[in-house]
């Protein structure tokens, strides 16, 4: 969600973050994980251009979106 709304590519965030765009790749279609230190360096990477990550309850600077913590579902 946060490399879409930056229109990053898959290897255009690897190259800002340092990592492989395999990496990437993998692990936004759920095939691995990712270590601690990649998942910082992609997390800063998206943070310096302007990415928000927030906790829970926490409420944005501005606009944006968010996944409901029933995932979405209506009931």
């Amino acid at each position: 969600m946060a490399r879409a709304a930056l229109q990053l590519g898959v290897r255009e965030l690897a190259e800002i973050a340092g990592v492989s765009f395999t990496t990437i790749s993998r692990f936004e279609t759920g095939k691995s994980g990712l270590q601690h230190s990649t998942a910082e360096a992609i997390r800063k990477a998206l943070m310096e251009r302007g990415i928000q990550f927030l906790e829970s309850g926490q409420v944005a600077d501005g606009s944006g979106v968010t996944v409901r913590a029933d995932g979405g579902h209506t009931r």
